[in-house]
């Protein structure tokens, strides 16, 4: 069985709930996600950070923040990806690296990491700077449309979000 084979069923047992199973298998894959993603190449690294969310390996934060300061899109994109799917439920692994995810929303220079950023904000705690980032993106003419558009829709959702606080 592959990496990418062993991640995607420890999707499916994290989806069915089988927590066992998946401490198992994280168990044994974990020395190889490891090595994936310090790999020099960057296909493999990215495979790597992709696994992290899909083993559910929230004790790997930090890796996936290495992933972060890649110098490959594609490397920094799978790290967004997997935070924002690590973060759904826990906030706080988004407002660990919310400096960071500012830093690649506003100035990265793969526009789709920039979006891959924005979303991941969302699932953060609704903090003002992040709002005024956002909503300067989102007024931003210089941007691109799907940039603006994502902007718009996350500092929305986190507007609404800080509404919503008792």
């Amino acid at each position: 069985m592959t990496l990418a084979e062993a991640a995607a069923h420890a999707q499916q047992l994290a989806e069915a709930g089988d927590e066992r199973a998946l401490a198992d298998l994280r168990r044994q894959w974990d020395d190889e996600v490891e090595a994936a993603v310090r790999d020099s190449d960057y296909r493999v690294r990215a495979l790597g950070f992709r696994a992290i969310a899909q083993f559910r390996f929230r004790q790997k934060l930090a890796l996936l923040e290495r992933g972060l300061e890649d110098e490959s899109p594609a490397c920094r994109g799978s790290a967004l990806v997997a935070f924002e799917s690590l973060s759904r439920e826990h906030p706080a692994a988004v407002n660990s690296v919310r400096r960071v995810l500012h830093e690649l929303a506003s100035h990265d220079g793969n526009e789709a990491v920039r979006r891959l950023a924005i979303l991941c904000l969302k699932n953060g705690s609704a903090q003002r700077d992040t709002q005024v980032l956002l909503e300067g993106l989102a007024q931003d003419d210089e941007q691109s449309r799907e940039l603006r558009d994502t902007a718009r829709k996350v500092a929305q959702l986190l507007a609404k979000k800080a509404r919503a606080k008792p």
